[in-house]
């Protein structure tokens, strides 16, 4: 599995015209949030999930080196199968890395799960939907993880 996190200040996930995710983590300590993009491989399994989510969690780059799970940091996940895009040949991206949907989504929505079971504030996208992001990035901050 692959994730790309984004330090934020605020990030939000539109479907349709209307919000289906945010995160807002002004008032909280450094307020500061993640916004994680997921991608998932064909050789991903549960336990891919809850490593990549404890990395996702305890991964120090919110100021003072400290982490989301530091800090009560929310965090918006988002799967995003573009991260598994192979550019090496020709102009158009291949996509024959990253998993298809009844693979991808039940791995996706067991980040969420095992965020939220160690305590994190996590809001989504929406599985297989064209979604608009935004966000307010901070630092700027960006760093793949790969578990």
């Amino acid at each position: 599995m692959r994730a790309v996190l984004q330090r934020v200040t605020s990030a939000s996930v539109t479907v349709d015209g209307e919000i289906v995710g945010a995160i807002d983590p002004t008032g909280r300590p450094g307020g500061q949030g993640l916004l994680a993009y997921v991608g998932v491989t064909h050789s991903d399994t549960p336990a891919s999930a809850d490593e990549l989510a404890r990395k996702i969690r305890s991964l120090r780059i919110l100021d003072g080196e400290r982490s989301a799970s530091d800090v009560d940091a929310p965090i918006l996940v988002i799967s995003q199968f573009t991260l598994y895009g192979a550019t090496a040949k020709g102009r158009r991206p291949s996509w024959t890395a990253a998993a298809p949907g009844a693979v991808a989504e039940p791995l996706v929505d067991r980040v969420v799960a095992a965020l939220r079971e160690q305590g994190t504030t996590v809001a989504t996208g929406r599985f297989g939907a064209h979604m608009t992001v935004s966000s307010v990035g901070d630092g700027p901050i960006t760093i793949l993880v790969e578990v």
